[in-house]
C-alpha cells in the first residue's frame, strides 16, 4: 500500500465536504432530520450527524468496500460510516479478523478505530426510508462514488456489500466499461476480473450479501460465508 499523500488527502476530504453539504434529494434529506428529531431511547440525548456521510478508510487502499447507504441510527447518528450498527459491528469484526482493521468493533467516530490498506464508502450517502433507497437516488449520488474511486486509484478489490451496492459499481467508473456482456447477475460470492487493459496492476470485482441484521438473524449471511469472501480479497491483492 502507498501512503496517502497530500494530494490524494485533500481531494478525499473536499469529496467528503461536499457529500455532507449534499441535499440534492429531498426525500432522503426529509427521513435522515426525521430520524434524528424521533430516536430510540438508547440514544436519546445524542446529537446525530443527520447528513451527507462521507467515506472512511485511508488512500492507497487495496481493498474498497461498498455498501447500500448509512443507517438512520447508525451512520446517521455518528457520523461515519457503518458506525454503530449491527451491520457495521458484523463488517468491521470481520475486516479486523483479516488485518484490514485495529479493532473488532465501533461505536462512534472518535473510539480509536483505524482502517489499514482499506476504504469503505457507500452506494448511497443519506440514511434512507426502511433502508430503501430510489434507483434515482443511487444515480443522482453515484458521482461522489465514482469521484472517490478515481482517487483510490490503488485499489485492487472492490467489495460488493449487496444487490444494490453491486448495481452501484456496475455503473461507476472504473467498473463501467470493464465487464464483459451480458453482466452477470448478483450472487453471494461471486467474482469478477475487470478488464482493464491500461491500468498498473490487475483488479476485481467481488460481491457478499450485505451483513444487515436480517440477513444474518434469518442464516442467509454468517461470519464464516463473509471471512471466506474477505479471504479472497486478500489472495487477490496478493495476487495483483
Amino acid at each position: 500500500m502507498q501512503p496517502l499523500n497530500e494530494t490524494e488527502a485533500r481531494a478525499l476530504q473536499e469529496i467528503g465536504g461536499r457529500v455532507a453539504r449534499c441535499a440534492a434529494c429531498p426525500r432522503l434529506v426529509a427521513w435522515r432530520e426525521e430520524a434524528a428529531s424521533r430516536p430510540p431511547p438508547a440514544f436519546r440525548g445524542e446529537e446525530y450527524w443527520q447528513r451527507g456521510l462521507p467515506g472512511f478508510g485511508v488512500g492507497g487502499a487495496r481493498l474498497v468496500v461498498v455498501g447500500l447507504a448509512p443507517a438512520a441510527h447508525g451512520g446517521n447518528r455518528t457520523g461515519r460510516m457503518f458506525t454503530g450498527d449491527r451491520s457495521g459491528d458484523f463488517l468491521f469484526a470481520a475486516l479486523w479478523r483479516a488485518g484490514f482493521a485495529n479493532q473488532a468493533e465501533s461505536g462512534s467516530r472518535n473510539d480509536g478505530l483505524e482502517l489499514a490498506d482499506c476504504y469503505v464508502t457507500a452506494a448511497v450517502r443519506c440514511a434512507p426510508p426502511d433502508n430503501k433507497p430510489l434507483p434515482a437516488e443511487r444515480d443522482r449520488c453515484r458521482h461522489y462514488l465514482e469521484e472517490e474511486l478515481a482517487v483510490l486509484d490503488q485499489a485492487r478489490v472492490y467489495l460488493a456489500l449487496g444487490a444494490f451496492a453491486y448495481d452501484a459499481l456496475l455503473k461507476t467508473s472504473p467498473v463501467a466499461g470493464a465487464i464483459a456482456k451480458p453482466r452477470r447477475r448478483f450472487a453471494h460470492g461471486l467474482e469478477i476480473e475487470l478488464d482493464l487493459p491500461e491500468a498498473r496492476h490487475r483488479r476485481w470485482l467481488l460481491c457478499t450479501y450485505h451483513p444487515s441484521q436480517r440477513n444474518v438473524f434469518t442464516g442467509l449471511l454468517s461470519a464464516e460465508m463473509f471471512d471466506d469472501v474477505v479471504r479472497r480479497a486478500c489472495e487477490l491483492i496478493r495476487q495483483s
